[in-house]
């Protein structure tokens, strides 16, 4: 009975902790919402939307320059040139250049600790 409960408490708190896991690894909301933007652009520079990529780009911009000031990472900065670049591209009409590039800043995003 006591290794039943003992189980069932470690099963629960592993539960926990890989329910959590994503709030962990992005440790700030910015980066957080900055991923999320960047995966819209990409998914709707893959429809050929570059006026969407532009969208997503620019809000994703947004809070990954409000992260800047609250997080120093190499890739955080990576990524604010992939998605200027992203915005760029998506204005010139390149909606599959522009795609690349929010891939390349949803990739660097993901790395910020």
């Amino acid at each position: 009975m006591a290794k039943n409960l003992l189980l069932a408490g470690l099963l629960i708190s592993a539960l926990f902790v890989l329910a959590a896991a994503p709030a962990f690894a992005d440790g700030n909301p910015h980066v957080a919402e900055a991923i999320a933007h960047a995966e819209e652009a990409a998914k709707h520079g893959g429809m050929g939307h570059a006026d969407a990529v532009v969208g997503h780009a620019q809000e994703a911009l947004s809070h990954a320059e409000m992260a800047q000031k609250e997080v120093k990472n190499p890739h955080l900065d990576e990524g604010v040139g992939e998605l200027k670049e992203a915005i760029a591209h998506g204005n010139q009409g390149h909606a599959e250049v522009a795609t690349k590039h929010a891939k390349s800043a949803v990739m660097h995003l993901k790395e910020v600790h």
